[in-house]
């Protein structure tokens, strides 16, 4: 049996709620696949921001780097402006740990409900630059406060971050169905995504058996409603793929359903996150679907070379969905956190005995 260091940090609104109903669930899904899970929680975000000035501690990368992994329930509260939460804890950690990509799957699951006609079966993966672009934080204000106010905010995008990214998105999408979109908007921003295009169109010369397309972000917004069953692998900036990516969230149930990663090519520690935010007008009510949390420690397992726990969540996961009465109300259901996530953890405790 070996053992996997993970730091569990529950964060902020409904983070905590969901982060301890679905802990047993890991834990299970680990002992099924002979792995002893030795689980740390951080009580890092808007807490101790009130408490200490800062959502972590000044060295809370370095801490991370004891760990193999991180859970990351969700940061912001509403009294702590969302930058300085932000700021100081999840981009700083992408940044400062060199967790360069971010990784968003989106996956229709068997009697989730969307909003597309027809029944569309969405199974994509946008594939997120994650420390540059647009969230670089360079800029600045001038003139605080007076008429002439003026904001500046400098994407930066570097050749080497886009073809980790690339790279990364080609590899995926050569496992996957072996079609690739890259997000651009090099029609009218002329400097860095002309860049992107042209690295890009660099690292496609070495994966010829990938097909791929360059399309502007404003016609792909439009293809993700219209023709989503196309679509394999995105490739996006920082910016794009956040806002692409909670789009195909919306398709396959909404941001409950939507899990991600963020990881760092060739490296192990990676921190793990549902997409849903901290979500302060139904955090206490116990209501939060905890889909995106697991899935999150699914992708988890997988990275870590567990892929069996990360199945067993999966598997345990969809079939629970199945049920009507096991649906939370963001999928139009009345169960509550606590009711689905016991009702993945008894099909992935069926599951481990049946193979005892």
């Amino acid at each position: 049996m070996r053992t996997l260091k993970v730091a569990v940090i529950p964060g902020d609104g409904v983070g905590p709620e969901i982060s301890e109903a679905c802990q047993p669930v890991i834990e299970a899904a680990a002992a099924g696949a002979d792995i002893l899970l030795e689980s740390t929680h951080l009580d890092w975000g808007g807490q101790r921001h009130l408490r200490l000035g800062a959502p972590m501690p000044e060295d809370g990368p370095s801490i991370l780097r004891q760990f193999d992994a991180a859970l990351f329930g969700a940061v912001g509260r509403p009294d702590v402006p969302d930058h300085q939460l932000i700021w100081g804890l999840i981009i700083r950690l992408r940044q400062e740990l060199g967790l360069s990509v971010n990784l968003r799957p989106a996956l229709t699951l068997p009697g989730v409900p969307g909003p597309l006609r027809g029944g569309a079966t969405i199974d994509l993966l946008v594939v997120r630059e994650n420390t540059e672009g647009e969230y670089a934080g360079a800029g600045g204000r001038l003139r605080s406060g007076h008429p002439g106010e003026v904001a500046v905010e400098v994407a930066i995008h570097s050749r080497s971050a886009i073809s980790d990214a690339a790279r990364f998105a080609f590899e995926a999408a050569r496992r996957r169905r072996r079609r690739l979109h890259l997000v651009t908007k090099s029609n009218a921003m002329r400097f860095g995504y002309v860049l992107w295009d042209e690295v890009v169109a660099e690292v496609a010369a070495d994966y010829p058996e990938v097909s791929w397309e360059r399309v502007l972000v404003d016609a792909m917004a439009a293809r993700v409603v219209q023709r989503p069953e196309e679509l394999d692998v995105l490739l996006c900036s920082n910016l794009f793929g956040d806002i692409l990516s909670d789009l195909t969230a919306a398709l396959v149930g909404g941001l409950g359903m939507a899990p991600s990663a963020n990881i760092r090519p060739g490296q192990r520690l990676g921190v793990f996150e549902p997409v849903h935010g901290s979500a302060p007008d139904i955090a206490g009510r116990g209501i939060a679907n905890p889909s995106g949390y697991l899935l999150s420690a699914a992708m988890m397992f997988d990275h870590l070379e567990a892929r069996a726990a990360g199945d067993q969540i999966r598997s345990a996961l969809a079939h629970a969905l199945e049920q009507p009465e096991l649906r939370t109300p963001d999928l139009g259901g009345t169960a509550t956190t606590t009711r689905l996530a016991s009702a993945v953890l008894a099909r992935v405790q069926a599951g481990e005995a049946s193979r005892t």
